[in-house]
């Protein structure tokens, strides 16, 4: 799977325990084993806030958006209350005889959930002036993790030292089951699925593997081993088929969500991993280590989508695809408007779609993820041809049902009316990359080579790398738009005469 990986902040500090976005602001907070809490914004990389609360470990520290405030829990067994506008201590009291290590805020009750070393949960109203309202027991050893199931809000899940992982409800003090999650060590952290989909938890543990649980069944799906360390912590991305882990070696793992493959390996040099944060919704992700924090956005803010000659659009939403039309006409619509459109469930999609791509003609849709392609009729959404790809490009307006898929850097194959034209196609470099159009443009080696579909000859090669490339209606003239320039050209079948622009 290919996605981009871009680093927002990059924070040195003390030791980081807890960590925590802010649903709306550019805002992480960062709660120290120092005492100290901190909120850096990480669009101007700088604190913007700084609260000295302790001279112990502060474990736990979460937003509460609605009301302003942070609260955090820590050594001194205070839980810890503040406005982060004003500064304005709130209350502060002892929320548990021993370590507080882990804290939820209820996502529409004044409810705030803590998990301590005295083995306890505690449910806490602040809206009753923070009176413990509840108690959950029966894990056997520290608590270490909590996590509010996003489907049912009414239930969360707890992690344990006593290797076990309990599924609670609120308005009940006894759990609802217990799965024995880790055989030989502790739970270390716990987290659910984010979409509605799956339903699916993650656990992490001492004995350096990552375990995916489908919680109404209570049966173990994967186990993910690589880590050589404790694993701290795992979670989901909240928008790319992803699973994110963390651990005291240092590394950060990122695994294929469906087939659990080990698709990436990241270390910052900040030392052990410790405490993980997401956006629902956004591609953020941060994550607390010995030496400080970092934030990354993975994947794109914009979906997966395409757009055919007649205002047909169809986009991705995970996994499920959505269509629209857009109509031209109105006069009153102003450059960068927002329309409001009446959208249409097509259907879903058996790969992950990275890119969409309707054909020249609009009959069909490509898509391509995961190291495959599809392509589906536009219309009935139904399924015309499918293989292994990097990339997918379609021919020409005269030559719809043309297209070709890029297997590897040696390997480019040319489909006439989606039948494999024999042979292949002889590159002569790396390939990187595919382009539609009237020639086949494969991109690699610091320039593009643009090949006619019919014969398989290269045409010309252009050293520029362009990030896109457009064909005119005739076909005649295409452009390729660069960094900072595009280059414009002239096409016949017997020469491309170019000219280049900056901008």
């Amino acid at each position: 799977m290919r996605f981009d990986v871009k680093r927002q902040l990059f924070a040195r500090s003390e030791r980081v325990k807890g960590i925590d976005f802010h649903p709306t602001e550019p805002w992480i907070l960062t709660t120290l084993y120092s005492g100290h809490v901190y909120i850096w914004s990480y669009e101007t990389q700088s604190i913007i806030k700084t609260f000295e609360l302790t001279d112990v470990p502060v474990r736990a520290g979460r937003f509460i958006a609605r009301k302003n405030w942070i609260v955090c829990g820590s050594d001194d067994f205070q839980l810890r209350v503040y406005n982060y506008n004003t500064s304005e201590k709130i209350i502060s009291f002892e929320a548990h005889p021993d370590y507080i290590r882990s804290i939820a805020v209820h996502p529409t009750h004044p409810f705030v959930l803590t998990a301590s070393d005295d083995m306890t949960i505690k449910l806490w109203d602040w809206d009753k002036s923070w009176k413990c309202v509840q108690v959950f027991e029966g894990h056997s050893h520290y608590v270490m993790g909590l996590a509010i199931n996003p489907k049912h809000t009414n239930t969360f899940a707890s992690a344990c030292l006593d290797r076990t992982v309990k599924i609670w409800s609120l308005g009940s003090p006894n759990p609802n089951y217990t799965l024995e999650a880790h055989e030989t060590k502790g739970v270390n952290h716990v987290e659910y699925y984010p979409q509605a989909d799956k339903p699916y938890l993650l656990t992490t543990s001492d004995d350096k593997t990552v375990k995916v649980w489908d919680y109404t069944t209570k049966a173990l799906i994967a186990t993910l081993e690589g880590h050589t360390s404790n694993v701290s912590f795992a979670c989901y991305h909240p928008e790319l088929p992803i699973i994110i882990s963390g651990s005291e070696d240092g590394t950060i793992k990122l695994w294929h969500a469906n087939t659990y493959r080990l698709e990436q390996s990241l270390s910052y040099g900040l030392e052990r991993a410790w405490c993980v944060s997401y956006q629902r919704g956004k591609q953020g992700i941060a994550m607390g280590f010995d030496d400080g924090a970092v934030v990354v956005k993975m994947g794109r803010e914009e979906p997966a989508v395409s757009m055919d000659g007649s205002g047909k659009i169809v986009w991705a939403r995970h996994n499920e695809v959505v269509s629209t039309v857009i109509k031209g006409g109105d006069a009153t619509l102003k450059d960068g408007a927002p329309l409001s459109l009446p959208t249409k469930d097509l259907g879903s999609c058996e790969i992950y779609p990275q890119t969409l791509a309707h054909s020249p003609n609009g009959r069909f849709v490509s898509v391509c993820g995961d190291g495959e392609y599809i392509i589906y009729t536009a219309l009935a959404w139904r399924n015309k041809a499918f293989g292994q790809a990097l990339d997918f490009a379609w021919g020409s307006k005269d030559n719809s049902n043309d297209y070709a898929i890029r297997e590897s850097s040696t390997s480019v194959k040319i489909f006439r009316n989606f039948k494999e034209k024999s042979g292949g196609l002889d590159v002569g470099f790396h390939a990187e990359g595919l382009n539609s159009g009237v020639l086949l443009g494969v991109k690699g080696q610091g320039g593009i080579g643009m090949f006619d579909w019919e014969t398989g000859n290269l045409v010309r090669r252009i050293e520029v790398e362009p990030r896109a490339v457009y064909w005119s209606e005739s076909g005649e003239l295409v452009t390729l738009a660069c960094e900072g320039t595009f280059t414009s050209s002239f096409f016949t079948r017997d020469y491309m005469q170019d000219s280049c622009w900056t901008c």
